[in-house]
């Protein structure tokens, strides 16, 4: 039923950008909030950005304040995570997931490495 299906992963370098999507179906993906949530290597999951069913309230973790950006697109069923200024700490699996704070659905995942 829901699909969410990450994509834009890849190895850059620290300080170096990524944008990643994620394409939405099975449900109706203007009426819902969306997430960013990624787990780094040993460690447990971990919420990166939050975004409203409009698009006009958003959250961030501190420690991305500044550097990452959470949009969608609400007419192409996506949404995005812009990453600039990209550090080894963010290293990690990136998953999109249906809700703001309590997630019922998320993606396969997509692999971010930040490294020299």
């Amino acid at each position: 039923e829901v699909q969410l299906v990450e994509s834009g992963g890849g190895l850059v370098q620290p300080g170096g950008s990524l944008r990643l999507s994620c394409a939405a179906s099975g449900f109706t993906f203007s009426s819902y909030a969306m997430s960013w949530v990624r787990q780094a290597p040993g460690k447990g999951l971990e919420r990166v950005s939050a975004i409203n069913n409009g698009g006009v309230s958003t959250n961030y973790v501190d420690s991305v304040k500044g550097r990452f950006t959470i949009s969608r697109d609400n007419a192409k069923n996506t949404l995005y995570l812009q990453m600039n200024s990209l550090k080894p700490e963010d290293t990690a699996v990136y998953y999109c997931a249906l809700g703001f704070r309590v997630f019922s659905s998320w993606g396969q995942g997509t692999q971010v490495t930040v490294s020299s």
